[in-house]
């Protein structure tokens, strides 16, 4: 039923609540894109592979026509910090996990 509503123009979170899934967006996408509802070793199949390709491609479309194909492509890269300096050592304690931690707490990163 998820996949027919999906197919007949309904948007994720409808064609979820019209086949009786109370999910999230992202939630209800996963579920369409599951190879598992084709049949495995271990399940049985619940959907044919015409309709769940069918899905797929509607899926890619409407994501397309949204803009949202290349979203990654846009995301910076993150910053690795890559140079470390430590303050002067003026505490010390008797218990090592103690010293640890408050030296740990001097570290400085730096982004070059």
């Amino acid at each position: 039923m998820l996949y027919a509503n999906y197919l007949g123009g309904m948007a994720l979170t409808e064609a979820a609540r019209q086949a009786g899934i109370d999910a999230y967006h992202a939630s209800v996408k996963r579920l369409l894109m599951t190879e598992h509802y084709l049949g495995d070793d271990f399940y049985p199949a619940i959907i044919g592979k015409e309709t769940f390709d069918r899905v797929q491609a509607e899926r890619v479309k409407r994501a397309a026509a949204l803009g949202r194909l290349d979203r990654k492509s846009k995301r910076k890269p993150p910053k690795i910090p890559t140079q470390f300096s430590i303050g002067a050592i003026m505490e010390h304690y008797d218990n090592p996990a103690t010293q640890a931690e408050y030296v740990y707490s001097l570290l400085n990163s730096e982004v070059v």
